[in-house]
């Protein structure tokens, strides 16, 4: 007897395991590794934060159960977080939920809302949970192509009535990732109307909203009627450079947290209290440290584009988030690609495909390492194509 379900058993292989696996591999062989592969920041939580929460570790009553739907000083701090930063008003008790990282609370989202064979319009390339998701919980997922030629944004037009029909859920994701595209509310009311037109929920992972170069992103929560239909996930993790701390939120249509809520309240019990706190003394102080690690991550993407340009390797700025999303080179797939920057150059860069069938022909590489990192990657990118061009033109 088999002791795993079909469920999981169908599942392939996350693919930064596999990733993984290789560069343990290599490291242990003595190679230098440059990983610009997962989106986990180098920079450090800021020291006001980190003081806030060894602060809290001195209150005994911190210690005990926090409330399924997280403590009401971090809920209210979200929501004044959504005043300043958005103009948008939110209800503490009804329109926030506190989320053991945005990451959770999107893969429970599914089991909350959509039944057995409904469909969830995905956008492709993607975060791959979104997908996973869905099929955890039964759903179908129907990809929305994001191309360059639309400026990564889904063709709404272009889905089938059937699809329409079918379909509960859509996610979105701006600033993307991995496309490192930015919207403005003029998209997100075309899809609030798209929304309310098909009766399809629509669910925003806001996870990189403080990390833009050229203009701050919206919210989708300051589109005309968005709470009648969305909700937005929010994630302390890359802005406050907080990944291990898995703290989040979800804001937006009350009747969708409230499902949520539901799920979540069987599943877990919500974030240690002292992160609580702590997040929320982030969220409701001085944001400089934010803006200044924006700075740090314009000055790594202005670095690492105008390497891959020089070496004839076509990248456009990223507009938002800390990726650069660029074509790989004539001649290789996606996946090809990156196994021989890995192999060959020790450097570690996501192939596209790992983030769906339009996501072939593209890399991603995080910019989380220093500057003087990104540039020796490029050099080693640079010499691993030399060689191969050499190779090539002289197979002898």
């Amino acid at each position: 007897m088999s002791m795993t379900s079909n469920r999981v058993a169908n599942i392939p292989q996350y693919v930064f395991a596999k990733i993984n696996q290789k560069k343990e591999a290599l490291k242990r062989s003595g190679i230098d590794i440059i990983d610009l592969g997962m989106g986990d920041p180098d920079l450090p939580t800021p020291k006001p934060i980190t003081n806030k929460l060894i602060n809290e570790l001195n209150h005994p009553d911190n210690f005990k159960y926090s409330t399924f739907s997280g403590c009401t000083e971090f809920k209210e701090a979200v929501a004044s977080f959504y005043k300043t930063q958005y103009n948008v008003d939110l209800h503490p008790e009804t329109e926030v939920l506190a989320l053991i990282g945005s990451k959770e609370g999107i893969a429970h989202l599914p089991f909350a809302v959509i039944d057995k064979n409904d469909y969830v319009l995905t956008p492709d390339p993607c975060y791959g949970i979104y997908r996973m998701a869905t099929y955890l919980a039964g759903g179908q997922n129907y990809d929305m192509p994001l191309t360059k030629d639309c400026h990564f944004k889904p063709d709404l037009s272009v889905i089938p009535e059937e699809i329409k029909q079918k379909a509960k859920l859509m996610y979105l994701n701006y600033p993307g990732n991995p496309t490192a595209a930015t919207v403005n509310v003029s998209f997100f009311n075309k899809v609030i109307d798209f929304a309310q037109a098909n009766n399809i929920l629509i669910a925003h992972d806001f996870a990189y909203n403080m990390i833009t170069f050229d203009e701050s992103a919206p919210s989708l929560l300051q589109a005309d009627n968005a709470k009648n239909m969305a909700v937005e996930f929010g994630s302390l993790s890359k802005s406050y450079n907080m990944t291990g701390w898995r703290i989040g939120y979800v804001v937006g249509n009350p009747e969708i947290i409230r499902s949520l809520s539901v799920v979540k309240s069987n599943m877990d019990t919500s974030q240690f209290l002292p992160i609580q706190k702590a997040a929320a003394y982030a969220l409701t102080h001085d944001q400089k440290a934010v803006y200044d690690n924006v700075e740090i991550y314009r000055k790594r993407s202005r670095a690492m584009v105008e390497g891959l340009n020089a070496i004839g390797m076509k990248a456009d700025p990223p507009k938002g988030s800390f990726y650069i999303w660029a074509p790989v080179p004539d001649g290789y797939t996606s996946e090809e690609f990156a196994e021989g920057m890995l192999e060959h150059a020790g450097v570690v860069v996501t192939p596209g495909s790992a983030f769906g069938a339009s996501g072939e022909g593209y890399f991603r590489i995080s910019l989380t390492v220093p500057t003087e990192r990104l540039q020796l990657a490029v050099e080693r990118m640079n010499d691993h194509f030399k060689m191969k061009t050499v190779t090539a033109s002289n197979p002898e």
